[in-house]
């Protein structure tokens, strides 16, 4: 398979090796080479079978435009977007092209949400407040990150949990920590996903892409993740 990443950042070139291990061919772009996504021209998006996003928020959105706009298939790691995802995602649907995104591709960040949906149904008349402590990198742009969100989301989606603070850190090279606590007057339940590496990130949108390659249409990774 051919496979375009656009992003030469450190997950970006996480992704592009993950992706020759597997025998895919590989052609990075990095945002010098890309600006205002004048690099993405029907012809040369034509050469792949699917492009990976690991820019940034400012250049994602341009990136998608011109990609979806070809019928490309295209796997999004970048967050701080995600206003955007209708418009993005109608643009896929008209031209018959596949969007795949995600505010987290590791699989145990998968589980995690899963199981952060699970306390917030079972807690939500118990009395418990909830909190989530987030951990990244000092370059990471969106702060709260997505993955924060979403997993504070994943704790509302049962009803009749309120609000649910995050609480942001930016630290050195940290790959990222994510902390969701549940407290009652009573005692206090921690659920804790801590990233050594972006190897996970990379992996995951390695098989995302060769997931995506035969489909059309939109996808959240957390809606797909196991099939993949």
């Amino acid at each position: 398979m051919r496979i375009l990443v656009l992003g030469h950042g450190k997950t970006g070139k996480l992704v592009a090796q993950v992706a020759a291990e597997r025998s895919h061919s590989v052609h990075v772009l990095d945002a010098k080479e890309n600006p205002d996504a004048m690099a993405l021209t029907p012809p040369f998006v034509a050469g792949f079978d699917v492009v990976i996003d690991f820019t940034a928020p400012e250049a994602v959105v341009q990136n998608m435009r011109a990609c979806l706009a070809t019928g490309a298939k295209m796997v999004v790691g970048t967050t701080g977007w995600y206003e955007k995802l209708p418009d993005m995602r109608g643009l896929a649907e008209r031209k018959q092209a596949g969007l795949l995104y995600g505010t987290n591709f590791s699989i145990g960040v998968q589980v995690m949400l899963q199981l952060a949906t699970k306390m917030g149904e079972l807690l939500k008349d118990a009395g418990y407040a909830f909190t989530i402590d987030e951990t990244h990198h000092v370059s990471k742009v969106d702060s709260p990150s997505g993955t924060a969100l979403t997993l504070a989301q994943a704790v509302k989606s049962g009803g009749g949990i309120g609000d649910v603070p995050i609480t942001s850190h930016r630290e050195g090279d940290a790959t990222g920590t994510h902390v969701l606590a549940a407290k009652s007057e009573a005692d206090r339940l921690v659920l804790t996903h801590e990233s050594y590496s972006r190897r996970g990130f990379a992996e995951g949108a390695v098989r995302a892409a060769e997931w995506l390659s035969t489909r059309t249409g939109c996808y959240d990774f957390q809606d797909v993740y196991t099939k993949i």
